[in-house]
């Protein structure tokens, strides 16, 4: 008898009872803005960034409307302006060129490598064309993350560091984020926090901590932060500063407060998701593993796995096939965007030049989420699908 799935891919975990009970609070007390506070009153989103800083090991932390304002504001606060030049990886999503083009800058891509991290030969090769990197842990793979920062600052380059993939994920112990200049996360509803949508900014400089809070929309109520520098850091921004209004409020913030003490429970659950469907993978002819490094603690929230120079009708047939048996794979080499898998030759605002290496990789990517309601037993019967349609396909020569 042939094995189905019928799990959903994008049913969550239900949040936490404790997030609820302090949503139902904050939704009595009418408060939701962040800086409507009763009298000494921290109130939650304040708590919220305090309590992310510190997880992160940062001094500074922002919380704000998403992802992708956190990476557009990162630019802001670094000085980015129009025109100017930003490097990113070719293999990422929307956002974040949508970001650097936000604030009327110019993406410059930079390739991708089997192990789906940035190029750093090509980063090298470019590095003088920018001042800013703003990098992408896509999918959560982490780049050897020593090189690149002794790349970047041998060249000047400036790091903000795209985290919405990698929030809990370490290269060498150290967590992702707090090697660049700026770390951006994200609390979109498939990222690892869940509050429907929103972000953080975290950053060690009191003066792009300043920048940003002023940029937030912070209407000089910055001292009703707990996680920002003083007021005489903000005297030397706040007049200078635009109001780009993108606040988190207090009911996202207590939606994320549980959550955020979940998390280095939640990364291992879905490592073990993980490791589950990549062992059951292994061995199959015609897939490739993206092998993960030793330095990298990552966090499997998703799998990617490779079929080097597969054609697009073999393609098309496996995920006709996975889907016909309930497995929902996503493909990167498609020449139209279908859902989030756009590619720099997709982002017609931002044209590049062609990089063939990068091409053939981004035509071989399969990507597949892992949410945490998928049990083991879900992710070992997953892997058996992939792989015996896998097989199949190869097997036949549709390839």
């Amino acid at each position: 008898m042939t094995e189905t799935f019928e799990g959903s891919f994008t049913q969550q975990e239900p949040i936490p009872e404790e997030a609820i009970a302090r949503a139902v609070e904050v939704m009595r007390s009418g408060r939701l803005h962040r800086y409507n506070l009763a009298e000494g009153e921290a109130g939650e989103t304040a708590l919220l960034e305090a309590e992310f800083a510190e997880a992160m090991g940062m001094r500074y932390c922002l919380a704000v409307a998403s992802g992708g304002y956190a990476l557009a504001c990162a630019l802001r606060a670094v000085g980015v302006g129009p025109g100017e030049r930003v490097l990113t990886n070719a293999f990422t999503l929307a956002p974040v060129p949508g970001a650097i083009a936000s604030v009327g800058a110019v993406p410059v891509f930079v390739g991708v490598t089997e192990a789906l991290t940035i190029d750093l030969d090509d980063l090298a090769a470019k590095a003088g064309q920018a001042d800013v990197l703003m990098l992408s842990h896509m999918r959560g793979h982490l780049a050897d993350m020593d090189a690149l920062m002794a790349l970047c600052d041998a060249r000047g380059l400036k790091v903000i560091e795209d985290c919405a993939h990698t929030m809990g994920a370490r290269w060498n112990g150290r967590l992702s984020g707090t090697d660049g200049l700026i770390g951006c996360y994200s609390t979109q509803t498939y990222k690892h926090l869940n509050s429907g949508e929103g972000g953080f900014l975290v950053t060690d400089d009191e003066d792009i901590a300043a920048r940003a809070t002023v940029l937030s929309g912070s209407y000089m109520l910055y001292e009703r932060h707990l996680a920002v520098p003083g007021a005489e850091v903000f005297e030397r921004v706040k007049y200078d500063t635009p109001n780009v209004s993108g606040r988190m409020d207090h009911l996202r913030a207590a939606i994320l407060r549980p959550q955020l003490a979940q998390l280095a429970a939640r990364c291992e659950a879905w490592n073990a998701r993980y490791r589950t469907v990549e062992a059951g993978l292994r061995e199959t002819p015609g897939l490739r593993v993206v092998e993960r490094p030793a330095a990298e603690y990552y966090v499997g929230s998703s799998i990617q796995f490779l079929l080097p120079d597969w054609g697009e009708a073999a393609i098309a047939e496996l995920l006709a096939r996975c889907a016909a048996r309930g497995v929902e794979l996503k493909w990167f080499g498609g020449a139209e965007p279908v859902g989030f898998t756009s590619r720099y030759d997709s982002w017609r605002y931002a044209p590049s030049e062609p990089m063939p290496q990068s091409d053939r990789v981004l035509k071989s990517i399969i990507d597949m989420r892992l949410p945490l309601t998928f049990s083991l037993d879900d992710c070992a019967l997953i892997a058996r699908i992939i792989k015996a349609e896998v097989s199949a396909v190869f097997q036949a020569g549709l390839r």
